[in-house]
């Protein structure tokens, strides 16, 4: 069995390109269901977020996967291989599991060491998993990437450390207040960032949320998303009373709030704490405002090297995250390459087990007037006999088969002791029981759908 992802991300294509590969959570069903009934797959997961789309399969030959894989993104989506191939992504086999671990661990994310991944990988395999298009292979690699995920976050302050303006904010905002809860937010301007900022807020537990804006209407529709408040820039003295904290990007010629308008609203605020955070370049918010007591003002730079600080602890911290991807990169692949031994060992015994049951029979027939106990001693014996002479064959061949050349040394090992035939009629067992559990599940699924037509 062979490991492969095939994708599309952010660092390799456009969004343009991006938007055409989306699967929407009502079709990923049906799209897992036919993945696993392509040619060559034998499990799949398909993980897609808003910056990635990745297929993860087991298949039996690396070049049959990749072929079939790449041909049902083309037919799922209706696009060219053309169109998507330069953009296309494909890691197979170790380079694969350490992408998994990679992007589960959020190194992989825009930002770095974020968590949402984390939910999503979880989410994508729990699916997979539900429509059984997830095997031996795929629930021991989820899970364990799950796992490391989790512990390399705990283990870690990899997520602790802002590396986003709107999160620095959030970030320098706690250092004052301690918490959010209760505390009202007045926005100047209808800017993406400062939008994004109060979003941030707001789910951090913001009371209110106000916004303060040259065209009322434009306000409000900012302020519905927050179920927050609207008023002009008229009525911003009145707003300045209330707000604890206040986000201003405008792109207004000068000064918004300078000192001498905000002086009195602190005396009647009786110096109440008031954070500022000013996005807009250039500044709406006067640095003079920050030689008034209880103002904290912070303008775009000073959010910009917290960022940059922040990102360099990230850094530190996610070299630490690698050397545990590596390690478990050894555990799962020492695991994955000794897969084959267990049939290569049940054939095998199956094999000496034969040869010592015809060896009986032909002691009994030669022996006839041998009594139970006698037989049974020889039996006991004989079979001992077997299991030294394969206890250290079965031995190294599990050292051998953990190694790079673990494929190889089971074809080897199969070969010496003749071990074909029965694999074979093994394999051949596993396809016809697999193959009836489909036509059941088919036949389940027509009885259904009969039976929705009759009652419809």
């Amino acid at each position: 069995m062979e490991l492969l992802v095939l994708g599309l991300n952010y660092k390799t294509a456009p969004v343009e390109i991006r938007e055409k590969f989306t699967f929407s959570d009502d079709s990923t069903p049906r799209a897992l269901h036919l993945l696993s009934q392509t040619k060559s797959i034998v499990e799949c997961v398909i993980l897609g977020t808003c910056n990635r789309t990745e297929i993860y399969v087991v298949c039996d030959q690396l070049h049959t996967g990749r072929f079939y894989t790449r041909n049902f993104l083309a037919e799922w989506f209706g696009v060219d291989k053309d169109v998507f191939s330069e953009h296309l992504y494909i890691k197979e086999n170790e380079e694969m599991i350490n992408h998994l671990f990679t992007v589960t661990c959020g190194l992989d994310s825009m930002v770095v060491g974020e968590t949402q991944i984390l939910g999503q990988v979880r989410n994508a395999f729990l699916q997979a998993q539900q429509y059984e298009t997830t095997g031996t292979v795929f629930n021991t690699l989820f899970r364990q990437a799950v796992t490391l995920a989790k512990r390399a976050h705990t283990e870690t302050s990899i997520g602790q450390n802002a590396v986003s303006v709107s999160y620095a904010a959030i970030e320098l905002g706690k250092k004052i207040f301690g918490s959010f809860a209760g505390k009202n937010v007045l926005i100047l301007g209808a800017g993406k960032m400062s939008e994004l900022t109060a979003k941030h807020l707001h789910a951090n537990g913001a009371a209110h949320v106000q916004v303060a804006n040259r065209t009322l209407e434009r306000a409000r529709t900012l302020a519905d998303k927050f179920q927050g408040s609207a008023c002009t820039m008229e009525q911003l003295p009145e707003a300045l009373l209330r707000a604890d904290i206040v986000i201003s990007s405008t792109g207004a010629e000068g000064y918004v709030i300078n000192k001498e308008q905000l002086k009195p609203i602190m005396k009647q605020r009786k110096n109440r704490p008031i954070f500022m955070i000013d996005i807009a370049v250039p500044r709406d918010l006067d640095p003079a405002l920050h030689d008034l007591e209880n103002v904290y003002l912070y303008d775009i730079d000073d959010l910009e090297g917290i960022v940059q600080s922040n990102v360099a602890e990230r850094s530190k911290e996610a070299e630490r995250i690698e050397v545990m991807i590596a390690e478990e990169i050894v555990a799962f692949t020492q695991w994955f390459q000794t897969l084959g031994v267990v049939p290569m060992i049940a054939a095998l015994r199956e094999k000496a087990m034969g040869i010592h049951s015809d060896a009986m029979n032909k002691i009994e027939n030669k022996l006839p007037n041998l009594s139970d106990r006698e037989l049974h001693v020889i039996r006991k014996h004989t079979r001992g006999i077997i299991n030294q002479l394969l206890h250290d064959p079965i031995v190294r061949l599990k050292e051998l088969a953990a190694q790079k050349s673990g494929s190889e040394v089971l074809e080897i090992f199969s070969t010496i002791f003749a071990l074909e035939d029965i694999l074979e009629r093994e394999q051949k067992e596993q396809e016809w029981m697999a193959a009836k559990q489909k036509a059941k599940e088919q036949s389940q699924q027509a009885g259904l759908a009969t039976r929705e037509q009759t009652i419809r």
